[in-house]
C-alpha cells in the first residue's frame, strides 16, 4: 500500500513538471523570427566614433526559421536590457530560411547583402552580459536571449550562437 503512494507521488511530481514546462518551451517557438546570434563584443579595441570605430562590427543576426511565410521586418524592434532600441523603419523581406544583420554605424541598408544599419554609432551590447528582445511590431515578443560573457561565450570570440 505505502509503494502505491510513492508511485502516485512521483506520478503527480513528474506530470506537473511537464505541464509547467510546456508553456515555457511553447513560448520559445510562437515565433518564426528569432534572434540567431550576436556579436556582442566588436573585434578590437571598442571605439564608438563614426568616423574610424568599430560600433558597425557588433551585429544581431535575425533569422526566419519558417518554412512557408515570407517576414516583412518593418515595425519589429530590438531592444536590450536598459531599454535601448531599433525599430526596423522600413520594408525588408525575409524569406523562409532567410537572415538579416542588423549592425551598429552609419551605412545603406541591403536587401541583397541581408544588412540593416541602426544609423547609430554607438554599441547597443554589453560586453559583459545583456539581455537580448526582439518583439513584432503588435508588441508581442518575438523571441528573448540573455547572456554573460563567461557564461555563454565559451570560445571567448565575442559572439554567441542561438537557435542553430
Amino acid at each position: 500500500m505505502r509503494m502505491r503512494h510513492v508511485i502516485s507521488t512521483v506520478v503527480a511530481v513528474g506530470t506537473v513538471a511537464v505541464v509547467a514546462a510546456a508553456p515555457a518551451q511553447a513560448a520559445e517557438y510562437s515565433s518564426a523570427l528569432k534572434v540567431k546570434g550576436v556579436q556582442y563584443d566588436a573585434p578590437g579595441t571598442d571605439s564608438n566614433k563614426c568616423s574610424t570605430g568599430n560600433s558597425k562590427d557588433e551585429y544581431l543576426t535575425i533569422k526566419n526559421y519558417s518554412s512557408k511565410a515570407t517576414i516583412n521586418l518593418k515595425g519589429y524592434v530590438v531592444k536590450d536590457a536598459t531599454g535601448n532600441r531599433f525599430v526596423f523603419p522600413a520594408s525588408h523581406y525575409l524569406q523562409p530560411g532567410d537572415y538579416v544583420k542588423l549592425r551598429g554605424g552609419h551605412g545603406t541598408d541591403s536587401d541583397a547583402k541581408n544588412v540593416v544599419y541602426r544609423q547609430n554609432c554607438n554599441f547597443i551590447w554589453n560586453n559583459d552580459k545583456d539581455t537580448i528582445y526582439l518583439y513584432k511590431p503588435s508588441g508581442s515578443r518575438a523571441d528573448v536571449h540573455s547572456y554573460t560573457k563567461t557564461g555563454s561565450d565559451r570560445d571567448g570570440n565575442g559572439y554567441i550562437t542561438y537557435h542553430g
